[in-house]
Order: C-alpha cells, then structure tokens, then sequence
C-alpha cells in the first residue's frame, strides 16, 4: 500500500479492505474490516481499537503501516499516550530525532504510567524510565509478563508529587542504565531511591559510577584486567577553540595520545564512533561532532590470526553469564556485521565460548571478570572486552545498558537460547529473593 494517509470513513475501509483481498494481503484485509466495524458501530472506543491495529504492525516492525494506523487513531482522538509513544519510536528509528521528540512530548505530557499486565502476575514491578530517550536494558527478558505486572514510570516528565501517587509495587527497577541519560535527573533518582520503601535494583549512585570517563578508576586494581584512558568534555567542537598545539597539549596532559577514539555521549553501538589515527583526522572529528562526548584511548585487540574479538558477558546479582561472542576482521566489531551467520567456524567458537567461558578465556581472565561484576555491585550490568594476547581482558565498556534478548525459535541462533534463558532464569531469582 502508498504510504498515504488512511480514511477515517467506514466505506473508504471497505475499499481497501476489498484491495487488499485482491492482492491476497489477509493482515490488511483484517485490518480495514475491524476498522470500517468500529468506525460504524463503536465510535466511543474506534480509536482505541485502531491503535491495537497499529502496535500489530508495530510488533511485526511494519512501521510505516503503523504509523498510518497511529496517525488515524489520533486523528479521531489526540489524547491517546501510547500511539504517540509508538509514534516516536518510529520516528527516531528512521533517524528523525526532531518528529521523535515532539511525539515523546506529547505522549508524556498526557501520561507518565504506563501498566503492562495480562493474566495473574507474581509481582508487580516498577520500572523507573527516561521518556525522553530509548535505553538497552532488556525489560522483555528481565521483566517479562505475564510473570510480572511492569508499571512503567516516566520519571524525567513527571513532577516530583506523583511519586506519592503511583501504583502500588512490590520492588522497583532503575531502567535508566545508561549514566549520561541519567546525570541530569540524578538529585530526582536519589530523592525517589530515599523515599521508595520497596528493594530498589540497579542503585543510581552506581550506575551513575559506569560513566565511561569514570570507569578506569572504577575498575582500576583488577588483576588480569585493562580499560583504556578516556576523558569526557562537554562540547567537542569547543576542543577546537585554540591552536593545533594546544588541542594536542591538551590531550598529553590527559594522559591521551593518537590513536584516538570520539564518541558523542550516550551513545552505543558504533553510533557517530570515529577512529583517528593523526591530528588531521582528529580535528575533522571533533568538528563534526555536536554537543559532548568523549575522546579515549585506542587499543588494537587483534588476535594472532589477525580476527578482531568482542565477547559480551552480563552480570545478573553480580555474578557473570556469557551472552555473545563476535568476531570481525574490522576494529569495530558488531555482531549484525561480522558475518557470524555467514562462517560456521565462528558460531562453533562462540558456542565454546557460551559452554565453558572460563576454559575459552582462562581462569585468570574469568576471575578478574568476576571481580569486575563485584566491582560494578550493579543488579544487572554487562561487559563488552577483547581478550589480549597475553590473557588480559581489556574492557571496552562496561555499564546497565547491554542488549540481550532471545533469538529467533527455529532461527539460524536459536542454539544460543539455553544460555540466554540462563540469563533470565537467574534475574527472576533476583527478582524472587528481592520479593521474598
């Protein structure tokens, strides 16, 4: 279907409904059906409706269908929070992060709960969130329902006086993992922690400690284990106020010298991360960049046969469990892009990898990860590290925020799910002995 608008007339549904039978497309044929029925019969509730339209298309990541549903939903009524929240997802996944935020704005200006819930939970869990940006922490497999009732609280848009009115919960969790997210609403995380009665995982204070610039002191004194040096500056561009000279005095003075790594702040996944080998490339960078970020050392982690390896451990109760393995012939390793579907030897060594990391990695290597997760005293937390020649681990980053969801059933990785279910097996522990 053109990606234009949908009509918000019972007969316009039934054509389209009668197009997509003709072009054998049954979701949509359901789809104009439901919609030219609740247009007819059911308008107090048509809206509602349309947006559950719209979030199976959502979930089916079919986003520019949804957002043609979300978008008629609110036409009929504005006030509906989670088509806006949807809607914004959409936007900022396709890159525009202006429609994003205004649709972020709209939706939390209208409600910062949000209850997920379906048959008869064990718990229910407050997650602490930050409306105006997505994070990583896996609230699907950490928190899933029905085993869980998850009330959602967007604490960057709510004032302080609706802590006292929200939904009664049995623990909460600190979703904001990533610490750049979360500096600006620290005074309001630790006046909610003072006054929230109930367990509370994933303490500010100690998320707020993994900042990257923050890390090599945090981590500093592990036997077996290395961090790269990383300065944090609150303008980039600014870098380039002075002379050449400066800039790189200025750097030396930090204990910094090229090669060099320039992130912006909050982000992950490679985003907007540049490699500068000389000061040319270097200045390009900090040109190009906006607002903060941070500028830290590089380390080549190649291994002797010439592979780029990055293995992801999570700590759940700080206590480590191997998620991933990637291995790349490019410095900047992804698991998406290594070609690890492509090259069956790779899946065979991560496969060793997920069965018995400490043999893979070696006994000094997996006690000093161990010391990092105590170290850490996080709830849920994650590592991503290269093992160097000699044994040592040297971390990349190591914070809330990791990424580990499950894998397609029946999938090109679904042999990995037994070692991802090891994960949620043991947070619903956490959450249980949190709860007892």
């Amino acid at each position: 279907m053109a990606d234009i608008d949908l009509p918000a007339d019972p007969a316009g549904h039934r054509a389209l409904a009668q197009e997509a039978r003709a072009q054998g497309d049954e979701l949509a044929l359901l789809a104009h059906q439901l919609a030219a029925r609740v247009l007819e019969t059911d308008s107090a509730h048509a809206a509602q409706r349309l947006v559950c339209v719209g979030t199976g298309y959502f979930m089916k990541n079919e986003h520019a269908t949804a957002r043609r549903w979300y978008e008629l939903a609110l036409r009929l009524d504005c006030g509906l929070a989670v088509a806006w929240q949807n809607l914004a997802a959409i936007h900022a996944q396709a890159g525009d992060g202006q429609q994003a935020q205004a649709c972020r704005d709209r939706a939390y200006g209208l409600q910062r709960v949000f209850i997920e819930t379906a048959g008869q939970p064990r718990r229910r869990v407050l997650l602490l969130c930050s409306g105006r940006t997505t994070g990583n922490v896996p609230l699907d497999l950490l928190v899933p329902t029905p085993d869980n009732c998850r009330i959602k609280y967007a604490i960057d848009y709510a004032a302080p006086a609706e802590d006292a009115a929200l939904p009664a919960s049995d623990l909460a969790f600190n979703a904001i993992g990533e610490p750049d997210v979360a500096e600006p609403l620290a005074e309001r995380l630790r006046d909610f922690a003072r006054r929230y009665a109930q367990p509370l995982l994933n303490a500010p204070e100690r998320v707020a400690a993994t900042r990257r610039d923050r890390l090599p002191e945090l981590l500093d004194a592990i036997a077996g284990l290395q961090t790269a040096r990383c300065v944090r500056l609150d303008d980039l561009p600014a870098a380039l106020a002075g002379t050449s000279v400066a800039l790189m005095q200025g750097l030396e003075a930090n204990g910094l010298a090229l090669p060099l790594l320039v992130r912006p702040a909050a982000s992950h996944g490679g985003v907007g991360l540049t490699r500068c080998v000389d000061q040319t490339e270097l200045e390009a960078a900090l040109r190009a960049a906006q607002g903060p970020g941070y500028l830290s050392a590089y380390r080549d982690c190649r291994s002797a046969d010439g592979y780029h390896r990055k293995y992801r451990v999570v700590f759940v109760d700080r206590c480590p469990y191997p998620y991933h393995l990637a291995i790349s012939p490019h410095w900047m390793v992804h698991y998406y892009s290594a070609d690890m579907l492509v090259e069956p030897w790779k899946r065979e060594e991560e496969m060793r990898f997920l069965a018995d990391p400490q043999a893979r990695l070696g006994a000094p290597a997996w006690a000093a990860l161990q010391a990092l997760g105590q170290r850490l005293d996080l709830d849920y937390a994650g590592v991503d590290f290269a093992l160097l020649p000699d044994g040592t681990v040297f971390v990349f980053e190591a914070n809330a925020t990791m990424l580990v969801h499950r894998e397609r059933a029946g999938g090109p990785l679904a042999h990995k799910n037994p070692y991802i279910q090891r994960i949620a097996d043991a947070f619903e522990r956490l959450l249980q002995k949190q709860n007892a």
